[in-house]
């Protein structure tokens, strides 16, 4: 006789139950997004939370925890923790064998509290959330659409920076060396990474500086409220280790800033500026050859270049990744 699985049961938990599941061992959870991890939504939401609590939704079976789906509810609609504009993509957090069975539950527990729909954006093509749930919703009877939003870029790094150099066509490996030549010959170049928590304050306020004066739209971007969610993450990514904060100078002055992340084997490109000063030295390009060169000495396997269809991304040997959003209605 075939047993039927126990029943999956939710339960709204706190950001601090949240960040503990992230740090007990053994529960075969998928923490393999940046933008999920407990420490980057607490940070969100000590900067820009709307008051109301999030709804933090776990689910058991028979007292295990097989995923948790970090949400917030506005209104009839519930959507990720966070906001696209600092979180690039997101998914849910499941054991591997209990997809289908936590996100029907999702679904009925959400239905049962009145939400009308659930608004996921942007994930990636090969996201647990985007195929479990549109299949799960369909199953259900529930109405799902999903439309490609955006798209990022990323690549395999391979073991050395020779073979870097001739993953790219013959034209960008030319490009690359006469550039690092030309960016040798100006002056005394030295690439440094900023890592350990006490350093923080002083050198954000450089790369602030320098996020804010190479392009017109991240000056704009970068408000007094935004300016402290990149303060407060810095900060406490420094903490777990998690911080890649290089800049590039020339003759002791930072001619470009890269803000990176490093998770899971994959370095992350969050943000990035430059002086225009130096602007002519193709300094904002080459500070992310130095990203990545020193992501290859470090072993790292992957270089996620996130959101955004820059040209800088195709040259780098980044290949494209598709972004969703995914909305069901939940009316049936």
């Amino acid at each position: 006789m075939v047993r039927k699985k126990q029943e999956i049961k939710i339960k709204t938990e706190s950001f601090e139950r949240f960040e503990a599941f992230f740090l007990e061992e053994g529960l075969g959870l998928g923490w393999n997004c940046l933008f999920v991890l407990p420490i980057w939504l607490k940070t969100w939401w000590d900067v820009f939370g709307p008051g109301n609590g999030p709804d933090i939704l776990a689910g058991y079976r028979q007292g295990k925890l097989i995923g948790i789906a970090p949400l917030r509810v506005n209104k009839r609609t519930a959507t990720f923790i966070g906001t696209e504009n600092v979180c690039d993509y997101q998914d849910m957090i499941v054991t591997s064998d209990d997809h289908q069975a936590f996100f029907a539950a999702i679904l009925l527990y959400l239905k049962t509290q009145g939400i009308r729909f659930l608004e996921l954006g942007a994930v990636r093509h090969d996201s647990v959330s985007l195929t479990g749930f549109s299949n799960t919703a369909e199953q259900m009877g529930y109405a799902a659409i999903c439309d490609q939003v955006a798209i990022g870029y990323e690549m395999a790094l391979p073991r050395s920076w020779e073979s870097y150099l001739y993953m790219l066509g013959g034209k960008q490996r030319h490009e690359i060396r006469r550039k690092l030549r030309r960016l040798d010959e100006a002056g005394d170049v030295r690439h440094r990474v900023v890592k350990r928590p006490d350093e923080i304050p002083e050198n954000m306020d450089t790369f602030l500086s320098r996020f804010s004066a190479s392009r017109e739209d991240k000056s704009e971007f970068m408000t007094d409220q935004m300016a402290s969610f990149f303060l407060l993450i810095a900060q406490r990514m420094a903490e777990k280790g998690f911080l890649r904060l290089s800049f590039l100078d020339i003759d002791e002055v930072p001619a470009a800033a890269v803000m990176c992340f490093d998770y899971h084997h994959t370095v992350f490109l969050y943000n990035s500026g430059y002086h225009r000063r130096f602007r002519h030295l193709s300094v904002g390009l080459l500070s992310k050859v130095y990203s990545i060169q020193e992501s290859i000495e470090r072993g790292r396997q992957r270089y996620d270049l996130l959101k955004g269809n820059e040209v800088y991304k195709k040259r780098l040997g980044g290949t494209p990744v598709p972004l969703y959003r995914l909305c069901i209605d939940l009316a049936g």
